[in-house]
């Protein structure tokens, strides 16, 4: 695909802010920076005011039938209503001859009531992976990543994470050079490390297990301790084998996973809150050293423990 036509939808409870994202990546002229020109439209079913999730009205200038021409078409956010028949078959047109399509946070649902996440990963933001895995069982939900390329479908996460996906799409089809401009206008970075896993709002820890609830407990009031399947058996007063099978069962996940978990969301909040170095905060919440920590905090976070504090410290 050369990208020179975009298309992106408008529609009853659209999300200005998504839709917005998309005008600002594809829909300002900016040749005299050198970036190509895109012949840009917002389309919607008819010429009728549309309400927006933000409590105002808007209309389009270009009916669905703008999409039979455009080269990528963008799906922006949508309220949970349901999108018309005759928009779901548009999308599914501009896709089946060839088109490229880009959803931005919950614009992924329209996208799967399309058919097109059938098979595929894709993504949205982390407040609804898990109603999308639901609602379209037969797509490939990948929860922690800003967006996902698969192909001729392209899913961003949440809000900004829609820019972040076009300006992948603006690097594969013009060049890290055009995408560096258009990052530069907008004032982002062109290229984010990691994924949304680091922004992901941590739940409190559920400590309501029907036999281990009070070990639980005590294991957050002491991550710093020893805290193997045989140290954690003993202090059940149950056998390795009994203890972990037990484990299991009440909490859903290993004592290893659990643990982990539980120390690395201890040292976001110490490195969020304090300005202790890195090794400290490892011996502080049970990883021993450094180097542990930050193998650890890359593999949940997706970033290293330094770069999540420049972002979060308080």
């Amino acid at each position: 695909m050369s990208l020179t036509n975009v298309a992106v939808l408008a529609f009853d409870g659209v999300a200005p802010f998504e839709l917005g994202i998309l005008c600002e990546a594809f829909g300002i002229d900016r040749t005299g920076d050198g970036v190509p020109p895109i012949d840009f439209a917002v389309c919607a079913e008819d010429d009728r005011p549309m309400s927006t999730s933000a409590g105002f009205t808007m209309q389009a200038a270009h009916g669905l039938d703008r999409l039979a021409t455009a080269d990528l078409v963008g799906v922006p956010a949508m309220k949970q209503a349901e999108p018309s028949d005759a928009v779901i078959e548009a999308i599914r047109a501009a896709h089946d001859r060839g088109a490229r399509i880009l959803s931005v946070c919950s614009g992924a649902f329209m996208l799967g009531q399309a058919g097109l996440l059938d098979g595929r990963e894709c993504t949205t933001h982390w407040m609804y992976t898990e109603r999308l895995q639901r609602e379209f069982p037969a797509a490939k939900v990948v929860p922690e990543v800003l967006y996902v390329d698969a192909g001729q479908v392209v899913t961003g996460a949440g809000s900004a994470a829609g820019l972040d996906a076009a300006l992948h799409i603006w690097r594969q089809e013009h060049g890290a050079s055009v995408a560096n401009i258009i990052a530069r206008r907008a004032v982002v970075p062109p290229y984010r490390d990691g994924g949304q896993a680091q922004y992901i709002s941590r739940a409190v820890p559920d400590c309501d297990a029907d036999t281990l609830g009070p070990l639980l407990t005590w294991i957050l009031e002491n991550l710093g301790e020893d805290h193997g399947v045989e140290a954690l058996a003993k202090r059940a007063l149950m056998s390795p084998r009994t203890f972990a099978r037990r484990f299991r069962d009440e909490t859903g996940t290993t004592p290893h996973h659990w643990v982990t978990r539980q120390r690395v969301a201890a040292a976001e909040e110490l490195l969020e809150r304090t300005e202790q170095p890195v090794e400290w905060i490892a011996g502080e919440v049970g990883f021993g050293n450094a180097a542990t920590l930050r193998h650890h905090f890359v593999r949940v976070r997706g970033v290293s423990p330094q770069s999540y504090r420049r972002q979060f410290a308080c």
